[in-house]
């Protein structure tokens, strides 16, 4: 199925090919190929009201996903019972915020948008950061996915560490 990357924001140059490919590679290796995912790039306000509204957090954040399917068991895809619910949901990547971060850390935005993007595919697929239990498995996951990428493309990246986000 389908992979769709909207760039809603204008203020970062976006490598869309780039992610496109690296995102290819994290739904083979996840198994969900056959799944349609939507990863929205936005800007800081964008995705600060998006936080505000759906995690009641008045501020920017890296990534914010919204599944399409409830209660996915990690390790699991979805098993629609209907051809037309082969979606996972949708990726939003505050492009903005990320891009200040890597400033500040000199990190390669281009692979830490990689990462961040993988990060909330996991969330799609039901894994979480609220226990440190459920957050060693999100980081192991993270860090299979982002393996095989490296394999293929010859990166070196790593996954977020509790630095990048809140363990909630």
């Amino acid at each position: 199925m389908s992979l769709l990357i909207r760039n809603l924001q204008h203020m970062i140059p976006l490598r869309r090919a780039h992610l496109r490919k690296n995102l290819e590679i994290a739904r083979k290796c996840l198994r969900v190929e056959r799944f349609d995912v939507g990863v929205i790039c936005i800007n800081d306000t964008k995705i600060r009201h998006l936080n505000r509204l759906y995690r009641q957090q008045d501020k920017a954040t890296d990534v914010l996903s919204f599944p399409f399917h409830e209660n996915v068991c990690p390790g699991l895809s979805p098993n629609p019972p209907f051809p037309d619910e082969y979606n996972l949901g949708d990726i939003y990547l505050g492009v903005e915020f990320i891009y200040h971060q890597c400033q500040e850390k000199e990190e390669d935005f281009n692979n830490v948008l990689t990462v961040t993007a993988v990060h909330g595919l996991c969330h799609l697929l039901g894994y979480t950061h609220h226990s440190p239990e459920d957050w060693k498995k999100m980081f192991e996951k993270e860090s299979d996915v982002l393996m095989e990428i490296n394999r293929a493309t010859g990166s070196a990246l790593t996954p977020l560490t509790s630095e990048h986000y809140d363990q909630e």
